[in-house]
Protein backbone atom coordinates (compact mmCIF):
# COMPACT_ATOMS: atom_id res chain seq x y z
CA UNK A 1 0.00 0.00 0.00
CA UNK A 2 0.93 3.74 -0.84
CA UNK A 3 1.99 5.84 2.02
CA UNK A 4 -0.17 8.63 1.85
CA UNK A 5 2.26 11.30 2.31
CA UNK A 6 3.81 9.54 -0.82
CA UNK A 7 3.43 8.59 -4.50
CA UNK A 8 1.16 10.60 -7.14
CA UNK A 9 -1.78 11.97 -6.82
CA UNK A 10 -4.73 9.42 -8.49
CA UNK A 11 -6.26 12.11 -10.54
CA UNK A 12 -3.37 13.23 -11.94
CA UNK A 13 -2.22 9.36 -12.48
CA UNK A 14 -5.20 9.13 -14.69
CA UNK A 15 -4.62 12.02 -16.47
CA UNK A 16 -1.25 11.40 -18.11
CA UNK A 17 -2.56 7.68 -18.92
CA UNK A 18 -4.84 9.52 -20.44
CA UNK A 19 -7.83 8.04 -19.13
CA UNK A 20 -9.23 11.43 -19.19
CA UNK A 21 -8.65 14.73 -17.58
CA UNK A 22 -8.03 15.71 -13.87
CA UNK A 23 -11.72 17.04 -13.51
CA UNK A 24 -13.22 14.06 -15.11
CA UNK A 25 -10.88 11.89 -13.29
CA UNK A 26 -12.04 13.31 -10.18
CA UNK A 27 -15.87 12.95 -11.34
CA UNK A 28 -15.25 9.09 -12.19
CA UNK A 29 -13.70 8.94 -8.74
CA UNK A 30 -17.04 10.31 -7.01
CA UNK A 31 -18.67 7.71 -9.21
CA UNK A 32 -17.14 5.19 -7.59
CA UNK A 33 -15.91 4.12 -11.36
CA UNK A 34 -12.29 3.95 -10.10
CA UNK A 35 -9.98 0.62 -7.78
CA UNK A 36 -6.51 0.84 -6.76
CA UNK A 37 -5.52 -2.99 -5.43
CA UNK A 38 -9.05 -4.26 -6.25
CA UNK A 39 -10.92 -1.28 -3.34
CA UNK A 40 -13.18 1.07 -4.84
CA UNK A 41 -11.52 4.59 -3.97
CA UNK A 42 -14.74 6.56 -2.57
CA UNK A 43 -12.09 9.91 -1.54
CA UNK A 44 -10.48 12.39 -3.45
CA UNK A 45 -6.44 13.25 -2.67
CA UNK A 46 -6.21 9.26 -3.29
CA UNK A 47 -2.29 8.51 -3.57
CA UNK A 48 -0.76 5.82 -5.59
CA UNK A 49 2.54 4.27 -6.93
CA UNK A 50 2.36 3.86 -10.75
CA UNK A 51 4.51 1.52 -10.83
CA UNK A 52 3.38 -1.43 -8.46
CA UNK A 53 -0.56 -0.14 -7.90
CA UNK A 54 -3.12 -1.94 -9.61
CA UNK A 55 -5.60 0.63 -11.10
CA UNK A 56 -8.95 0.01 -12.72
CA UNK A 57 -12.26 2.31 -14.04
CA UNK A 58 -14.96 0.75 -14.95
CA UNK A 59 -13.38 -3.04 -14.20
CA UNK A 60 -10.82 -2.38 -17.20
CA UNK A 61 -7.12 -1.96 -15.91
CA UNK A 62 -4.82 1.08 -16.65
CA UNK A 63 -1.43 0.83 -17.69
CA UNK A 64 0.24 3.97 -15.86
CA UNK A 65 3.77 2.57 -15.41
CA UNK A 66 5.16 3.27 -19.07
CA UNK A 67 9.04 3.14 -18.58
CA UNK A 68 8.82 0.49 -20.80
CA UNK A 69 8.12 0.57 -24.85
CA UNK A 70 4.89 -1.66 -25.99
CA UNK A 71 4.85 -2.31 -29.87
CA UNK A 72 2.74 -4.72 -32.05
CA UNK A 73 4.57 -5.29 -36.02
CA UNK A 74 2.86 -7.49 -38.74
CA UNK A 75 6.06 -9.14 -40.14
CA UNK A 76 6.16 -9.50 -43.62
CA UNK A 77 6.77 -12.63 -45.29
CA UNK A 78 10.47 -13.52 -45.71
CA UNK A 79 11.85 -11.38 -42.77
CA UNK A 80 13.55 -13.31 -40.05
CA UNK A 81 12.49 -12.89 -36.31
CA UNK A 82 15.52 -11.68 -34.85
CA UNK A 83 16.91 -7.70 -34.40
CA UNK A 84 20.10 -8.78 -35.92
CA UNK A 85 20.93 -12.00 -38.38
CA UNK A 86 24.37 -12.85 -38.53
CA UNK A 87 24.18 -14.68 -42.12
CA UNK A 88 22.39 -10.81 -43.65
CA UNK A 89 19.01 -11.29 -44.22
CA UNK A 90 16.23 -9.24 -43.66
CA UNK A 91 15.07 -9.24 -40.17
CA UNK A 92 13.07 -6.69 -37.63
CA UNK A 93 15.45 -4.27 -36.94
CA UNK A 94 15.44 -3.57 -41.30
CA UNK A 95 11.85 -2.97 -41.28
CA UNK A 96 10.87 1.01 -42.00
CA UNK A 97 9.34 2.44 -38.43
CA UNK A 98 11.17 -0.04 -36.27
CA UNK A 99 13.26 1.88 -34.02
CA UNK A 100 17.20 0.97 -34.13
CA UNK A 101 18.01 2.99 -31.36
CA UNK A 102 15.64 1.47 -28.48
CA UNK A 103 16.81 -1.81 -27.33
CA UNK A 104 13.57 -3.15 -28.59
CA UNK A 105 13.76 -7.41 -28.73
CA UNK A 106 10.75 -9.73 -30.29
CA UNK A 107 8.34 -11.21 -27.85
CA UNK A 108 8.81 -15.01 -29.54
CA UNK A 109 9.02 -15.59 -33.35
CA UNK A 110 6.93 -16.76 -36.34
CA UNK A 111 8.80 -18.66 -39.25
CA UNK A 112 10.58 -16.55 -41.87
CA UNK A 113 7.42 -17.30 -44.63
CA UNK A 114 4.80 -16.95 -42.03
CA UNK A 115 3.41 -12.96 -42.01
CA UNK A 116 1.46 -11.14 -39.11
CA UNK A 117 1.68 -10.15 -35.22
CA UNK A 118 4.44 -10.27 -33.36
CA UNK A 119 5.16 -7.74 -30.73
CA UNK A 120 8.49 -5.96 -29.53
CA UNK A 121 9.27 -4.66 -26.20
CA UNK A 122 12.05 -3.63 -23.86
CA UNK A 123 10.41 -5.17 -20.91
CA UNK A 124 12.16 -8.82 -20.21
CA UNK A 125 9.44 -9.62 -17.74
CA UNK A 126 6.85 -8.84 -19.53
CA UNK A 127 8.34 -10.77 -22.73
CA UNK A 128 8.90 -13.67 -20.21
CA UNK A 129 5.44 -14.14 -19.26
CA UNK A 130 3.88 -13.43 -22.55
CA UNK A 131 5.83 -16.37 -24.19
CA UNK A 132 5.41 -18.50 -20.85
CA UNK A 133 3.02 -21.53 -21.68
CA UNK A 134 2.14 -21.19 -18.18
CA UNK A 135 -0.14 -17.89 -18.78
CA UNK A 136 -1.70 -19.65 -22.44
CA UNK A 137 -1.93 -16.78 -24.29
CA UNK A 138 -4.56 -17.43 -27.34
CA UNK A 139 -2.87 -16.53 -30.74
CA UNK A 140 -4.87 -16.69 -33.87
CA UNK A 141 -4.15 -17.75 -37.67
CA UNK A 142 -5.20 -17.39 -40.75
CA UNK A 143 -3.93 -20.34 -42.78
CA UNK A 144 -4.26 -20.69 -47.20
CA UNK A 145 -4.24 -24.20 -47.33
CA UNK A 146 -4.21 -26.77 -50.83
CA UNK A 147 -6.82 -28.59 -51.53
CA UNK A 148 -10.63 -28.10 -50.91
CA UNK A 149 -10.70 -28.55 -46.89
CA UNK A 150 -14.55 -30.07 -45.59
CA UNK A 151 -15.96 -30.43 -42.88
CA UNK A 152 -14.76 -34.01 -41.77
CA UNK A 153 -11.17 -32.02 -41.73
CA UNK A 154 -12.27 -29.09 -39.66
CA UNK A 155 -13.85 -31.65 -37.00
CA UNK A 156 -10.80 -34.02 -37.08
CA UNK A 157 -8.63 -30.36 -36.58
CA UNK A 158 -11.01 -29.40 -33.86
CA UNK A 159 -10.99 -32.64 -31.84
CA UNK A 160 -7.50 -32.27 -31.85
CA UNK A 161 -4.02 -33.83 -33.31
CA UNK A 162 -0.93 -36.27 -32.14
CA UNK A 163 1.84 -34.92 -33.59
CA UNK A 164 5.79 -36.02 -33.23
CA UNK A 165 6.37 -34.03 -30.27
CA UNK A 166 2.55 -34.82 -28.34
CA UNK A 167 -0.98 -33.77 -29.13
CA UNK A 168 -2.85 -30.10 -29.82
CA UNK A 169 -5.94 -29.61 -28.74
CA UNK A 170 -6.73 -26.15 -30.46
CA UNK A 171 -9.10 -23.58 -29.18
CA UNK A 172 -11.06 -23.01 -32.52
CA UNK A 173 -10.79 -24.11 -36.23
CA UNK A 174 -13.40 -22.30 -38.66
CA UNK A 175 -13.49 -22.85 -41.79
CA UNK A 176 -13.45 -19.33 -44.14
CA UNK A 177 -13.41 -20.41 -47.69
CA UNK A 178 -12.85 -23.69 -49.95
CA UNK A 179 -12.63 -23.78 -53.47
CA UNK A 180 -11.05 -26.85 -55.31
CA UNK A 181 -7.42 -25.77 -55.64
CA UNK A 182 -7.12 -23.65 -52.23
CA UNK A 183 -8.80 -23.41 -48.92
CA UNK A 184 -8.37 -20.49 -45.91
CA UNK A 185 -8.93 -21.98 -42.67
CA UNK A 186 -8.34 -19.85 -39.55
CA UNK A 187 -7.31 -21.73 -36.50
CA UNK A 188 -6.51 -20.29 -32.57
CA UNK A 189 -4.50 -22.08 -30.18
CA UNK A 190 -2.31 -21.71 -26.77
CA UNK A 191 0.31 -23.30 -28.37
CA UNK A 192 3.56 -22.17 -29.05
CA UNK A 193 5.48 -25.13 -30.55
CA UNK A 194 7.45 -24.43 -33.78
CA UNK A 195 5.79 -24.33 -36.82
CA UNK A 196 2.67 -25.89 -35.07
CA UNK A 197 0.14 -24.98 -37.64
CA UNK A 198 2.09 -25.72 -40.86
CA UNK A 199 2.64 -29.09 -39.16
CA UNK A 200 -1.22 -29.49 -38.38
CA UNK A 201 -2.42 -29.00 -41.85
CA UNK A 202 0.16 -31.54 -43.12
CA UNK A 203 -0.76 -34.10 -40.83
CA UNK A 204 -4.62 -33.48 -42.48
CA UNK A 205 -2.85 -33.40 -45.76
CA UNK A 206 -3.47 -30.11 -46.43
CA UNK A 207 0.12 -28.01 -46.58
CA UNK A 208 -0.04 -24.37 -46.25
CA UNK A 209 0.63 -22.04 -48.76
CA UNK A 210 0.67 -19.01 -46.96
CA UNK A 211 0.34 -18.24 -43.45
CA UNK A 212 -0.16 -15.14 -41.11
CA UNK A 213 -0.97 -14.19 -37.72
CA UNK A 214 -3.55 -12.23 -37.35
CA UNK A 215 -4.17 -12.18 -33.67
CA UNK A 216 -2.09 -12.20 -30.12
CA UNK A 217 -4.75 -12.43 -27.14
CA UNK A 218 -7.09 -8.76 -27.76
CA UNK A 219 -4.47 -7.20 -30.38
CA UNK A 220 -5.76 -7.58 -33.52
CA UNK A 221 -4.15 -6.93 -37.52
CA UNK A 222 -6.82 -4.61 -38.12
CA UNK A 223 -6.17 -2.35 -40.98
CA UNK A 224 -2.06 -2.64 -39.81
CA UNK A 225 -0.26 -2.83 -42.73
CA UNK A 226 2.41 -5.84 -43.56
CA UNK A 227 5.59 -4.41 -42.75
CA UNK A 228 4.14 -1.45 -40.36
CA UNK A 229 4.28 -1.62 -36.83
CA UNK A 230 2.15 0.86 -33.98
CA UNK A 231 2.19 1.35 -30.07
CA UNK A 232 -0.32 -0.85 -28.18
CA UNK A 233 -3.40 0.83 -27.14
CA UNK A 234 -3.66 1.18 -23.39
CA UNK A 235 -6.49 -0.90 -23.34
CA UNK A 236 -4.89 -3.64 -25.30
CA UNK A 237 -1.49 -2.96 -22.83
CA UNK A 238 -4.06 -3.57 -20.12
CA UNK A 239 -5.65 -6.65 -21.31
CA UNK A 240 -2.06 -8.36 -22.04
CA UNK A 241 -1.01 -7.28 -18.62
CA UNK A 242 -4.16 -8.80 -17.04
CA UNK A 243 -3.12 -12.22 -19.07
CA UNK A 244 0.12 -12.68 -17.87
CA UNK A 245 -0.74 -11.00 -14.16
CA UNK A 246 1.29 -8.19 -14.34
Amino acid sequence: MTDEKQGVRLQKVLAQAGVASRRAAEEMIDEGRVEVNGEIVIVQGRRVDPEHDEIRVDGSRIPTARRHLYYVLNKPRGVVSTMDDPDGRACLADLEGVPNHERLFHVGRLDTETEGLILLTNDGEFAHRMTHPSYKVLKSYLAEVEGFVDDKVIRRLTKGLTLEDGPVHPDSVRLVQASEMKSLVEISLHEGRNRIVRRMMDSVAHPVRRLSRTAIGPVRVGRLGVGDMRPLSREELGKLFDLVDL
